[in-house]
């Protein structure tokens, strides 16, 4: 799982270690003793978030006029490929 810093508390690690995920989160300043982080991976992050803006621009995503969580998927999906062609 990756997150930002804000969810560097050790709740939240505890949650992602009970269910066996990689964490990923970059320790926060005040944390007194920093916890490693991966930051090749990290730099995923921007990536993904970038696309979520890129899909927001499209308003039937935006607004979610589906009712159907799987037409909201197709939805989607070609919106995905309609960047990804760009």
């Amino acid at each position: 799982m990756i997150a930002d810093r804000a969810d560097d508390t050790n709740a939240v690690r505890q949650m992602i270690a009970d269910q066996e995920a990689d964490i990923v989160i970059p320790p926060h300043p005040r944390r007194v003793q920093p916890m490693a982080s991966n930051r090749e991976v990290y730099k995923e992050r921007h990536l993904i978030e970038c696309f979520i803006n890129k899909i927001k621009h499209y308003r039937r995503v935006f607004t979610r006029y589906e009712k159907r969580a799987c037409r909201y998927a197709d939805v989607l999906a070609l919106v995905s490929a309609i960047i990804w062609l760009r």
